[in-house]
């Protein structure tokens, strides 16, 4: 397929679509990625439920807030046809899980729109809610499951990560997982801690959960935050022996985690996440041991070393960067086309028709 270099093309709040993306689409994913794909991790909702003016000191303690430009529905529609041209698109979304939002209604914005669009969504839930509130979340249309999030324990002005070190079962309460569990519900769950999934705490209780709520579909984003291999290693490995564990891809950019976890997770429990809005972002990542650096040609607070301007000016889409560090891990490995398309919509697509089916039998 050709492209017509055509204007720059406006994604959302900072970003564009430029002729190197085009560019970069036609000569490394064309023919690679799948006719139709389902977005597993991807967060949308209208700027208007957004109760929290952020601050400068808010933007440089987490280098996420200055990214936080949410996308209502139209933009991640407009978005989805721009970066995926002639390619069929479905989600699994769900609002931004801070307390800087108004939840309920954000969530009810989700349920009203995306089944217009035969889009899924989660509802972002508190800790404190009672399990009558999780059932009644779960009984609104286009929801079929919950985002949970540390972020939600407790609201601190000060810093994100006041709850960092918490337990899942902090802000994932035991009788919030009943209820759950007893619908066969979806969970999408970002891990606590510093340590990422391999902190123990982290792989003792997601033991836990799989252990007592084994009807629970439960995913574990952004391979629990594994975007680097030695912390894929300590992650990924120990819980890569249980069948009923699934993993998205979201945010990975690292070809060698994506690799490990093809290796030892398997093409069958991965599912494909964009992570949008945030990755509009332009640049690339780059990792040394266990750190690793987001460059990006905008100078944001926590874009301090800069590249050179012709450096920069050959950055892609992190969409995009993401992309191609999986089909590089999937080509090391002879990955055919098969398993290649069950990550990016088969996979999804399978626990979307369980969950559904589950939770149209609430009384």
């Amino acid at each position: 397929m050709s492209f017509d270099p055509g204007p720059e093309i406006r994604l959302h709040s900072l970003y564009t679509y430029r002729d190197i993306d085009r560019r970069f689409w036609e000569e490394h994913l064309e023919e690679w990625v799948p006719q139709e794909l389902a977005d597993a991790h991807v967060h949308i909702v209208h700027p208007r439920y957004q109760v929290e003016t952020l601050t400068e000191e808010m933007k440089r303690d987490y280098w996420v807030n200055e990214l936080m430009d949410m996308q209502d529905v139209e933009t991640a529609e407009h978005c989805y046809r721009t970066l995926f041209p002639g390619r069929k698109v479905t989600c699994l979304a769900f609002g931004f899980p801070g307390l800087g939002w108004e939840i309920e209604g954000a969530n009810l914005y989700l349920s009203e729109e995306l089944p217009k669009r035969g889009w899924l969504s989660l509802a972002v839930i508190r800790p404190t809610w009672v399990a009558g509130q999780i059932e009644w979340w779960l009984r609104q249309p286009g929801i079929i499951g919950v985002k949970p999030y540390y972020t939600l324990i407790g609201y601190d002005r000060s810093t994100r990560d006041r709850y960092i070190e918490s337990s899942i079962f902090d802000f994932l309460p035991h009788h919030q997982l009943e209820v759950l569990d007893h619908h066969h519900a979806w969970v999408t769950l970002h891990v606590p801690h510093a340590d990422r999934l391999g902190h123990p705490g982290n792989i003792r209780e997601i033991r836990e959960i799989r252990r007592r709520y084994p009807s629970i579909i439960l995913v574990i984003a952004h391979f629990g935050r594994s975007y680097t291999l030695p912390h894929a290693e300590e992650g990924l490995l120990p819980l890569a022996d249980d069948p009923g564990l699934y993993f998205d891809n979201s945010a990975v950019l690292n070809p060698e985690v994506h690799r490990l976890a093809l290796e030892h997770i398997g093409p069958d429990r991965i599912l494909y996440g964009t992570d949008n809005p945030v990755f509009y972002m332009r640049g690339r990542r780059q990792w040394s041991g266990r750190t690793y650096v987001n460059r990006t040609s905008h100078p944001f607070y926590f874009n301090k070393d800069r590249e050179s301007p012709d450096i920069e000016a050959t950055y892609t889409l992190y969409t995009y960067e993401a992309l191609r560090g999986f089909k590089t891990a999937c080509q090391q490995l002879g990955l055919g086309s098969r398993d290649v398309a069950r990550i990016f919509n088969g996979n999804a697509r399978e626990l979307f028709a369980r969950a559904n089916r589950q939770l149209k039998n609430i009384d």
